[in-house]
């Protein structure tokens, strides 16, 4: 029997009536390959990457010191509470678009939009920085093995240029350029955009390889590193609050704070998973063990990572961009670095095709109800059933500004709209389940009024102590947004005329 919508207000408060979701389900031309442990594979493949082997530097070295394992504790605990809500979501809703879709139905169009508007800048630039830090892992990995390629073709424009006039101070003759490239980068983008357009199948056993060879060799670091450390490393475990020229606290409490916000940044696998719902076998049952799983597994890696890390180098000595495998080259361990840096490499693909993958599955709800042109995000390969245009867009977009800018400071704004993601998931969680109380719930969040509360506080709370820089970066994207959602998502939208959309 055909579902009929009633006609929907023009307000930007309108809903997606929640028998929409599953008129689209029915008619999804993706495949329905995933398993369970398919799903739990591509969280992990998402979380377990650039916070181990990048950013675990950055935020101890410049933010918490040895509490860095405290910060890692604060963000898995608020990416839980928002966990718990996106699971039992993902079990009333299994379809693509992630706490897009979610919010559409509960909260309404506008706060949809503009959650779908902050993944798109959270997969998008996330996918860009995982590039740029592969290709700093491919150079590791060239120079060990005695290759030494031209600056100017394995880096941006600008970094290119700062890397030329260090050595130059140091006596080193490096000769001029016109022109730089980041290649490796530019290539491993179209690497992973084939596997993507190939389909979803080929890209989760690609995945699931890579991520039985990143959590090995985690948990090798984990073991390996433990007979290395020095506990007087740990001391002072949360280092003095230092102020910067800006008036930013470094270390302490507010230092620890801000690393969480930083380290957010490698928790948003988890969130790639409810984006995959479209392609799961039982997508009900399956979507909330893989989030629940995949987030639980990483978040005990990452502490005890990040505290052999700090025990095993002092916390203002690490290395910013290759923390890990630094940490073993001090301690004379050569065949561990190659170890190490192979497998940050093979672990930042499968981050790389995790987020790309999860981009375009926003694209394509985003583009099944209206808000974007269907024609380019919602087109379906015919042989591949991937959202092959999408995916080359993405691609393109991705690989350009990998090659030729210079990206250093990114985590936190993917982290911005990630966190506001969450806040809003764990207040739409809670509103349904007022509203529609007598709905189906395969699985229902445990104490939802305390974890929803929580998880709202908590991600707000986070957000807010991020950089200013950050803060206005974002509220500028978001302005952005708005404009895009009232020229023209506003006019295209399926609600306004849901009657020709069944």
């Amino acid at each position: 029997m055909e579902t009929k919508l009633k006609p929907i207000d023009t307000s930007v408060w309108r809903k997606k009536p929640l028998a929409a979701y599953e008129a689209d389900m029915k008619k999804s031309e993706l495949k329905r390959v995933l398993t369970r442990w398919s799903l739990t594979s591509l969280g992990i493949g998402a979380v377990i990457g650039g916070g181990v082997f990048v950013l675990t530097g950055i935020a101890a070295n410049e933010w918490a010191g040895p509490a860095l394992a405290l910060a890692f504790v604060m963000a898995g605990v608020a990416c839980a509470f928002a966990a718990l809500c996106y699971a039992e979501f993902a079990s009333i809703l299994p379809v693509e678009g992630s706490a897009y879709a979610y919010s559409y139905g509960t909260v309404g169009e506008i706060f949809a939009w503009l959650i779908g508007w902050n993944l798109i800048l959270e997969y998008m630039m996330g996918a860009t920085t995982v590039a740029v830090s592969w290709s700093g892992y491919f150079e590791k990995l060239l120079h060990l093995v005695g290759i030494n390629p031209p600056i100017w073709l394995m880096n941006d424009p600008v970094t290119a240029q700062e890397k030329a006039e260090k050595l130059r101070a140091a006596g080193e003759n490096v000769p001029d350029f016109a022109f730089a490239v980041n290649l490796p980068a530019f290539l491993i983008v179209w690497c992973v955009t084939y596997v993507l357009v190939k389909g979803i199948k080929e890209a989760a056993s690609t995945n699931n390889a890579i991520v039985i060879l990143k959590v090995a060799t985690v948990i090798f670091v984990i073991i390996a590193g433990s007979f290395y450390v020095d506990v007087a490393n740990w001391t002072p475990f949360i280092p003095a609050p230092v102020m910067d020229a800006g008036g930013q606290q470094h270390y302490g409490f507010n230092g620890i704070v801000t690393a969480a916000g930083i380290v957010f940044f490698a928790y948003i696998g988890f969130d790639a998973v409810s984006t995959q719902a479209g392609e799961a076998i039982n997508p009900k049952k399956d979507v909330p063990f893989a989030i629940i799983a995949s987030l639980i597994i990483c978040t005990v890696l990452y502490i005890l990572v990040s505290l052999v890390l700090t025990g095993m180098v002092r916390y203002d000595a690490l290395d910013l961009k290759a923390p890990v495998a630094q940490a073993f080259a001090d301690q004379g361990l050569t065949w561990a670095v190659y170890l190490i840096t192979i497998a940050a490499i093979a672990g930042l693909t499968s981050v790389m095709l995790v987020m790309m993958l999860g981009q375009t599955r926003i694209f394509l709800g985003m583009a099944k109800d209206g808000l974007l042109p269907k024609n380019l995000f919602g087109s379906i390969h015919p042989t591949f059933k991937t959202p092959w245009k999408s995916t080359i867009l993405v691609g393109a977009i991705v690989s350009v500004v990998a090659a030729l800018t210079p990206i250093d400071k990114v985590s936190e704004l993917c982290s911005s709209g990630t966190l506001l993601a969450f806040a809003m998931i764990c207040g739409a969680v809670w509103l349904l389940r007022v509203r529609e109380p007598n709905l189906e719930r395969p699985y229902k969040t445990p104490a939802l009024p305390v974890v929803a509360t929580l998880g709202i506080c908590a991600n707000l709370y986070l957000m807010y102590n991020l950089r200013t820089d950050t803060k206005i970066s974002f509220l500028i994207w978001c302005s952005l947004g708005l404009v895009v959602y009232f020229l023209y998502s506003r006019k295209h939208s399926h609600l306004n005329n849901p009657d020709d959309h069944q």
